[in-house]
């Protein structure tokens, strides 16, 4: 009987790593913040709003220059590279050192923003999703702000990184995936947003080398109620049509296990944005960046209706219009004051099982993409916090192991908002103690 428990405790730990990883779940002390820094003011080129007032979206780190690419103003969807400067943990905006210009602002897609639509031509008001340096190509993506007739099918594109040497090298836009349940539909709503690499000891197991995805937008049945993330491989753009690619975590309509947009949830609601996504090496943990309303319960109730800096207007019907207390947002829309920064923790394990087929024990079915809820949801606190808390992107360096997110109007210049870059440190834990193990292995399997 010795020998047989032997042999099992033998085979179990040699048949672990094949199919699962054991790398730590990270928490949230394991995040240390570094500290800050400022984007360059007023205009930095030739057009109107070549310049980072009211913008920040879509960053996303370059290795080669140890720099980021950014977005500035949404009037035009300039791309911007900048440097990353001395970190400074100050509550004194006045000590943040400011990031230096490396490529000047330009149109990366050569006026091709808006041709998302079936056919290629163009629709109205889009939206820079994220960007990705992937080789030697720049990859990005981008998606109808308000799709309304979902219409949106194509969403990436690629470019060169160097663009002041090569000129922009634009290709696209291209189809990525099949939408859920309905793959006659648009597919835009679902992976038209932020990408992240995928470590490499995870590209085998989850079918590819990246992420893409998007969640949380206007009209929200076309998208994910919640984060999102479909693996893909951004060689194919512009070999393949639609792109391969497999949702591994996702809420379309009629899934919608994180909240269904209109009831209170702490996970999902309808003021939840999610702008970012990191897959930290060495870790077991897919983070999804964004913001999220707690309501005035604290629970997540949401409001619609005209926002209100009076607290004794909330809820109350006056001359037929609605109104919700938000000090910070007056426009008639969706309120959910107060507003958090918010990081949804994953486990990559819970996405293999959606990979491989898995059959969930709740079910008796294989794993779907909705089946998968976080670990954990963790509120971040930045020195220079902002009551509406929106998070524009986030990117990564795996080398030093650092997150910059972009925050929203973190300065003002003038009248204008302008983004601070916040940087994190992931201290990965030296044990093991955090990874969730996988399940016992059945007596019969072990041979």
């Amino acid at each position: 009987m010795g020998k047989i428990i032997l042999l099992f405790s033998v085979c179990l730990m040699l048949c672990i790593p094949a199919a699962y990883a054991v790398e730590p779940l990270l928490q949230k002390s394991d995040l240390i913040y570094e500290g800050a820094f400022k984007v360059p003011k007023g205009k930095l080129g030739s057009t109107t709003y070549s310049k980072f007032s009211y913008g920040g979206s879509a960053l996303a780190y370059n290795p080669s220059r140890n720099s980021l690419f950014i977005i500035g103003h949404p009037y035009e969807n300039l791309l911007f590279e900048i440097s990353i400067p001395e970190i400074v943990n100050s509550n004194n905006l006045n000590a943040l050192k400011t990031a230096k210009l490396i490529q000047p602002p330009i149109d990366i897609t050569e006026g091709h923003w808006a041709n998302l639509a079936l056919d290629g031509s163009a629709l109205s008001h889009p939206v820079p999703g994220g960007f990705l340096k992937f080789h030697n190509r720049l990859i990005g993506s981008a998606y109808v702000y308000y799709d309304g007739g979902y219409q949106g099918y194509r969403s990436h594109f690629y470019a060169s990184p160097n663009w002041n040497e090569t000129g922009p090298n634009f290709h696209g836009m291209y189809r990525v995936g099949l939408r859920p349940l309905n793959p006659s539909r648009a597919n835009g709503g679902f992976v038209g947003g932020y990408m992240a690499l995928i470590p490499p000891e995870w590209q085998a197991k989850l079918g590819g080398p990246a992420l893409t995805g998007l969640g949380g937008i206007g009209v929200i049945s076309r998208s994910s109620y919640g984060p999102c993330a479909w693996v893909f491989n951004p060689d194919n753009l512009g070999v393949k049509d639609p792109v391969p690619a497999t949702m591994l975590v996702g809420y379309p309509q009629g899934h919608t296990t994180l909240g269904n947009w209109s009831e209170p949830s702490l996970y999902y609601n309808k003021v939840s944005e999610i702008r970012g996504l990191v897959f930290p090496y060495g870790t077991s943990s897919v983070l999804f960046f964004g913001r999220h309303g707690l309501g005035k319960t604290g629970q997540g109730d949401t409001c619609y209706g005209a926002g209100t800096p009076d607290p004794s207007l909330d809820g109350k019907e006056i001359n037929g219009m609605h109104y919700c207390y938000d000090p910070t947002d007056s426009s008639k829309g969706c309120h959910g004051y107060p507003y958090v920064y918010r990081i949804w923790a994953y486990n990559a394990n819970d996405l293999l099982k959606v990979k491989k087929g898995e059959i969930n024990p709740a079910t008796g079915e294989p794993y779907k993409p909705w089946d998968i809820k976080p670990y954990a949801i963790w509120n971040l606190d930045f020195p220079f916090a902002k009551k509406n808390a929106h998070i524009m992107g986030a990117a990564y360096d795996p080398a030093t192991q650092r997150i910059f997110i972009s925050q929203y109007g973190g300065e003002r210049y003038g009248m204008e908002p302008y983004p601070i870059i916040h940087v994190y440190k992931v201290n990965i834990p030296s044990n093991k103690d955090n990874a969730i193990p996988p399940p016992p292995i059945p007596l019969y399997q072990a041979h």
